[in-house]
């Protein structure tokens, strides 16, 4: 089980970009798969990126807006959001490894 702790979100008018970041308890290096998730009320949860067995995929809805990252050194999973919409309004979570959750942050695009 590792711990992982999300920052960066907040609110942005559309367009506008963010950079979230999940802070993870042990080597982001030795976690796989790892992703990120977002959830709107009333929707299902779902993918917005995911590197899995060194590959990565993205949500049909990013349209190479978004990008996944490792940062070694500060270990952490982050995900570069530019080109912000309305619709992806959300809370993003972070995933690891089979189960392994983080609580959450919240994303508000609006003007």
């Amino acid at each position: 089980q590792v711990q992982l702790v999300e920052s960066g979100g907040g609110l942005v008018q559309p367009g506008g970009s963010l950079r979230l970041s999940c802070a993870a308890s042990r080597s982001v290096i030795s976690l796989n798969p790892v992703a990120w998730y977002r959830q709107a009320p009333g929707k299902q949860r779902e993918l917005v990126a995911g590197m899995i067995g060194g590959n990565i995929k993205y949500g049909d809805f990013v349209k190479g807006r978004f990008t996944i990252s490792r940062d070694r050194a500060k270990n952490t999973v982050n995900l570069q959001m530019n080109s912000l919409e309305p619709d992806d309004t959300a809370v993003y979570y972070c995933k690891a490894n089979t189960n392994d959750w983080g609580q959450g942050t919240q994303v508000t695009v609006s003007s």
